[in-house]
């Protein structure tokens, strides 16, 4: 896993380190289960303190994209387009089924679709 840090940019460390690694995931280049560098092996490497490696991994955990097993380390859930495939799937399971319920056609849920896109 690559990832640098430019001291002089606008972003702050941790928003860099966690672009970084949330594109890494992205692209599959960090598949799921794969296992991150410890908090402190990373920031030695990127020469952060350890709080700014650790605030990078908390923002990646809320945006579900790895997950903190205690001890064992941090490890890849899936690729952001995954996470968003199951949510929009899972929108849209709601809404077949309201529609369905309010007795529309599919041509009438799709043109309703469409008036909210």
């Amino acid at each position: 896993m690559i990832i640098s840090v430019d001291p002089a940019a606008a972003r702050p460390p941790y928003e860099q380190v966690k672009q970084q690694i949330e594109a890494l995931i992205r692209r599959g280049e960090l598949a799921q289960g794969t296992r991150l560098p410890t908090v402190r092996q990373l920031a030695g490497d990127l020469g952060l303190a350890v709080n700014t490696v650790a605030r990078a991994y908390k923002e990646l955990e809320a945006g579900q994209l790895v997950e903190t097993r205690g001890r064992n380390g941090t490890f890849v859930l899936a690729s952001r387009s995954q996470v968003d495939d199951e949510e929009t799937l899972a929108a849209a399971t709601v809404f077949a089924r309201a529609a369905r319920r309010a007795g529309l056609s599919v041509a009438e849920a799709t043109r309703v679709l469409q008036k909210a896109w």
